[in-house]
Parts: C-alpha cells; structure tokens; sequence
C-alpha cells in the first residue's frame, strides 16, 4: 500500500518502539542462557549494523526492515540487561541505582533533539545516522564491562563442559508466574499503560491546535524529560527506604498522578497550566520506571529477574502500541483532543487500584506461612512433651528401684 512520506516515517517510528518491548521475553531467554554481557554486546553489534544500513537506504521502505526490525531487536538485546545486571551487583541499594542508570536516558531526551537539529541541517539525514552509530558502539563497549557475578560462581567450579540445550523449564520460566503478585503486577501495569503513553504521542499535536504556532510546544518535552531525570533520581532513592513490597505503592502513586494530569490537559486554558502539568507528569513518569526492577527483585528474586522483566516488557508493548493509534482514532472522529484526554487518565488510574492488591496480598501469604512454621512448630513441641512424659516416668521407676535394691 501506498503511505504519505510522514504517514510512512511514522509508522517506522511506531514499529520500531513496538519492537524493542515485543522482544523482550525472547531478550530474557538469551540472558538466562548466554547472560548479560554476550546478550548486550550482540544487541548493541546488531543495532550498529542496523543503523549503518539504514544511513545507506534512499527509500522509506528498506527502513521498515534496517530500522524498525534490525535496530529495534538490537535497541532491545542491548537494554534489558543493563537492568537486570544491576541485580547482581547491589541489593541494599537497587533502587537508587536503577535511578542513576534509567536517569541517562532523560538526559538525552533533553539534549539529543538540538544535537539532531543541527546534525540534520548540516550533514543531512544519512551522514546523522552514522555519527549516532557512534553512540550505539559505545553500548558495545558498555556490554564488555557487564562482569557476570552469577556465572562467575559456576566456573569456579572448575568443570568445563560444552553447550547442552538446557532443561525446558530453564528456558520458559514458569517459575515466575506461581507468584500470584507478579500476575497481578504483570497483567496491572499494561493495564494502565494502554492509556499512559497518549499525552507523551499527541500533546505536540494538541498544542499546535488549541495555542496555535505562536508557543513552544518543544517546551512541555523538555520539561517532561527534565522531572523525568529528577523522578528517576529521586524516587530511586525513596524506594531503597520503602520496606519490602511497599514499593508498589510508589507505582501505584505515579499512576493516580499521571492518570489526573491526562485529564486535566483538555482542562488548561493558559500554556502555563499545561507546563504545570508536563512536571509533575514528568516527575511521576521517573517513579515509574526508576523502580520497575526493585519491585521485580521483590516479587520473584534476583535468579527470576531477567524473564519477570522481560515478560512484562513483553505485555506493555500491546497497550504502548495500540493505545495512542485510538486516541488518534477518537481525535478524527470527534474533531477534538479532548475526550481522547479524558478517557487516557481512565487506564492509569484503574491499573493503580489493581496494583494497590499485591501488598495485601504479599503481606497475607507471608503470614499464612508464618502461621505454618508456628503450627508446626507447636506440634513438634508437643511431640516433644509426650515423649519427656514416657520418658521420665520410667526414669524414675529405675531409680527407684536402684535405690531399693541399694537399701
């Protein structure tokens, strides 16, 4: 079929994102078999040679394959082990350290658009792409410093073997989903998602037809990428004070905001009171991802991090993919931004009341268990008890005939 130029690039844009999360189950099989750094480092070799490839196409076309499938399974074999490695290196402090990591990428969403402005005005598309291969080669290096503490263990053991297709259930962790927590939380995010992402895709579009040409709409994404660093930095320091599984009530806290500060969008009528709200959305948006990995140590431990995280990055690609196309949809139809608003602060808001159930949830399973070992071991107390009590009778039956037979 035929597609406009813009039509055309934006679909690459939407295929490419969809990508990067749809493969994440499969990127976590590859971490549990080979680990983080062989995984990283053939990602980031794979979006090299995606993006070099694409700085060569003169059509839109090729693009769908160099750039939306290529780039994107690297972008994705590249991303989710830089997560699931902060795993291994620290415990106490996860949550400040998924801050500082996930802040990085806030920074450049600030930054990389000037750098791309003037990149494209002066070299023009093609030589743009390959300067930013220089920055995924730089993920390349990165992958090389992912020491894995895990395997490490195993080969002190000191037995080589060679590569032997491993057992089904390392492959496919189920393991993960005997977890009723990590159900709730793996079916609640996507839940909220479906909605969560229409502002960041339509808000352009939306000032651009309420305020017209004459504000800075580029503005409101500076200020969302600003407080998004802040968040993640912020939030990923709370969350490490946050006892246990507690820390989903900072989730649940980042949804309740960004779910109201959707429908409040329509509600602005000055651009001041939407700036207003691109920072706290901004701010929220930072909590959300800062302690994605903590609380998926939490439910399910460090040896199921990798495929916790990758089947939830799997599930959040539906709702990321099909929600702001119906927000677009209710926009043509009604001739106006503002219902599709309203109804995207709908899903954020529902997922949070979902999520507010796996602390009860966790906290009643671990009393259920708490009251097991007590009952047993009352029972092995009063074992014990009936034993002494045959015991001791007979005991002193033998000493005192010991004694008669003395006397």
């Amino acid at each position: 079929f035929f597609f406009p130029p813009f039509v055309s690039t934006a679909w690459v844009g939407a295929l490419s994102m969809g990508v990067i999360f749809f493969c994440s189950p499969i990127v976590s099989l590859f971490t549990d078999l080979f680990g983080c750094r062989k995984t990283a480092t053939g990602g980031a070799a794979l979006a090299f040679v995606g993006l070099i490839a694409s700085s060569f196409v003169t059509c839109i076309e090729p693009l769908y394959f160099t750039y939306g499938i290529v780039f994107a399974c690297g972008c994705s074999f590249s991303y989710q082990p830089s997560l699931v490695i902060l795993g291994q290196y620290f415990k106490k402090r996860l949550g400040l350290v998924n801050g500082i990591v996930t802040a990085g990428s806030s920074v450049f969403t600030i930054t990389l658009p000037f750098l791309l402005t003037e990149l494209l005005e002066k070299v023009g598309f093609h030589h743009t792409l390959r300067v930013l291969s220089i920055f995924v080669f730089v993920l390349f290096l990165a992958g090389l410093t992912y020491k894995p503490v895990i395997q490490q263990k195993d080969k002190s053991a000191g037995k080589k073997r060679k590569f032997k297709c491993p057992p089904v259930n390392k492959i496919f962790n189920v393991n993960i989903w005997k977890f009723l927590g990590y159900r709730i939380w793996a079916f609640g995010i996507p839940t909220a998602l479906f909605g969560y992402f229409v502002p960041y895709v339509h808000l352009m579009n939306y000032v651009k037809e309420t305020f017209g040409e004459k504000e800075k709409k580029e503005v409101l994404l500076m200020c969302i990428g600003i407080t998004s660093a802040i968040g993640r930095l912020i939030f990923g320091r709370v969350a490490d004070y946050v006892p246990g599984i507690n820390k989903v009530y900072l989730q649940v806290s980042s949804f309740f905001v960004i779910g109201l500060m959707s429908i409040m969008i329509p509600l602005c009528k000055v651009f001041g009171g939407l700036i207003a709200v691109c920072l706290f959305m901004g701010l929220f948006d930072g909590c959300f991802i800062s302690i994605m990995a903590p609380i998926a140590f939490e439910l399910v431990g460090a040896q199921n991090m990798s495929q916790a995280i990758g089947f939830l990055l799997g599930l959040m690609s539906i709702p990321m993919t099909f929600g702001p196309p119906v927000a677009g949809f209710l926009r043509d139809s009604l001739g106006s931004y503002d219902v599709a608003f309203y109804l995207a602060g709908i899903p954020p808001i529902i997922g949070g009341l979902v999520l507010c159930s796996i602390p009860w949830i966790e906290r009643r399973k671990l009393k259920q268990k708490e009251q097991h070992q007590t009952g047993a071991g009352e029972t092995e107390e009063k074992v014990l008890d009936k034993t002494n009590q045959v015991l001791v009778p007979g005991a002193a039956n033998g000493m005192k005939k010991e004694s008669e037979s003395v006397i």
